[in-house]
């Protein structure tokens, strides 16, 4: 080999160990926080994971649509529970713009929707059937929503557009919105006691069907395009005529400039996944146990090294 050839080589040699070799950047790996308990202590879960190997971790408290922009923006750095059902919009209207990564689709199935508690199924027995909430509009009538049923919805951020399902199915309903997801289980805590038929926004991984078991009402089936396009569903005039994905998606955003920037950090995230059951068991560490989320956190890293600890290897 020549004496150029041999330098050419030894750089490319350099360049290769030099990136391998990259050391963590000291800025903090931002993380965003939003308003329902799993996602509060998984976010925990993960910084802590990432703290473990070396990493600066922070949290914001962010919208829960508007994160997606910030993420491929790089104002915070990932995402650890986009459903598909809430959030598959915005992140995929994020993702057309380019900036952000779907790091992967994790073994967590989602649902969201309209649900009901064990006792309201009795009192209403065409359901889980949705043309059976007209015939029993008036067990969920309140003073708020007059001869109407009451609908109540989550927080207005969680973009779940319930109004037009109503509006597309001609429901006889009124959409009122919970301020919080803790509102929305002190809600049925109150109407468990005199066993009153309520029908609410829930969602699964969670804690609630463990306290309270129930189902989801069965609106008509999602198909892509369904919440846009009114010839997709029953009615041909109106769009949301359907119900959110029944098996949705769970997935993790990340910045596009994350590997580059956190190289360990990123690799780590690539082999974080959870199941249902694991998230539940963290919602249920703050909404039943009263913990607080980055206690929380630890006690289910503290329980489940075998899970997590290969993620850092």
């Amino acid at each position: 080999m020549n004496k150029c050839a041999l330098l050419a080589t030894i750089s490319v040699l350099a360049l290769c160990s030099s990136s391998a070799l990259a050391e963590e950047s000291a800025d903090p790996i931002i993380i965003p926080i939003h308003n329902w308990s799993s996602q509060i202590v998984d976010s925990n879960v993960v910084g802590q994971i990432l703290q473990s190997v070396g990493a600066n971790v922070e949290y914001v408290t962010t919208d829960s649509q508007a994160v997606y922009e910030s993420i491929r923006l790089g104002d915070v750095a990932l995402e650890v529970e986009v459903w598909e059902g809430a959030f598959g919009k915005s992140f995929r209207a994020a993702q057309e713009k380019g900036g952000i990564v779907d790091v992967k689709t994790m073994n967590a199935v989602t649902r969201e929707d309209w649900w009901y508690p064990s006792w309201t199924k009795e009192a209403c027995p065409g359901l889980p059937d949705y043309k059976a909430l007209n015939d029993c509009a008036a067990l969920f009538a309140t003073p708020e929503t007059g001869d109407k049923g009451r609908f109540l919805g989550g927080p207005v951020d969680w973009l779940k557009h319930d109004q037009e399902r109503v509006d597309a199915l001609g429901l006889n309903f009124t959409v009122v919105n919970a301020g919080s997801a803790a509102a929305l289980w002190a809600e049925i805590a109150a109407a468990e006691k005199d066993k009153k038929p309520i029908v609410l926004f829930n969602w699964t991984p969670n804690f609630v069907d463990a306290v309270w078991p129930g189902e989801f009402v069965e609106f008509p089936a999602w198909e892509d395009g369904c919440d846009v396009d009114p010839a997709k569903g029953p009615n041909p005039d109106k769009a949301f005529d359907c119900g959110n994905p029944a098996n949705g998606y769970m997935k993790i955003a990340a910045w596009d400039g994350m590997e580059a920037k956190w190289p360990k950090a990123y690799v780590v995230l690539q082999k974080v996944d959870f199941t249902n059951a694991q998230l539940a068991e963290m919602a249920k560490m703050v909404d039943v146990d009263n913990m607080e989320p980055e206690d929380a956190a630890a006690k289910w890293l503290a329980d489940n090294e075998a899970v997590w600890k290969p993620w850092t290897e």
